[in-house]
């Protein structure tokens, strides 16, 4: 069976470009627009993994969905796909034991990863 990917971003183009990506890959995928239709999704439905914008409806937007998904389905890895670092030079490291705390993503990525990268990162944190 398929596994879904739930794509949340507020920029249109790219989330359809990146569900035309994720859908050649071999997934179902999910689309919603920001984190309050995000949040309504993920009451009924649970994704096997969640590809989620950073900044939103706020800034953080990102981070409180990815806090929410795991709250709900706490083995659901989560992507944050951000062009934050680029345009405000901030960083985040999921490794680093501080961010890891109230960072609830698996990995971060930034926006403009390669097709065949961003399908190694999907595969491994699925364990495909």
């Amino acid at each position: 069976m398929k596994k879904t990917i739930l794509i949340v971003d507020d920029d249109m183009d790219y989330l359809f470009q990146m569900q035309l990506k994720v859908e050649q890959f071999g997934f179902n995928v999910i689309t919603a627009e920001g984190q309050k239709e995000a949040e309504a999704i993920i009451e009924t439905i649970k994704p096997d993994l969640a590809i989620l914008d950073l900044m939103m409806e706020s800034d953080d937007s990102g981070f409180i969905l990815a806090y929410k998904i795991k709250r709900k389905y706490p083995d659901v890895p989560i992507i944050i796909a951000t062009a934050v670092t680029s345009e405000t030079g901030l960083t985040f490291d999921t490794g680093n034991d501080d961010d890891q705390k109230w960072i609830k993503a698996d990995l971060f990525l930034d926006k403009g990863i390669r097709a065949d990268q961003l399908h190694r990162e999907i595969n491994k944190l699925l364990k495909i």
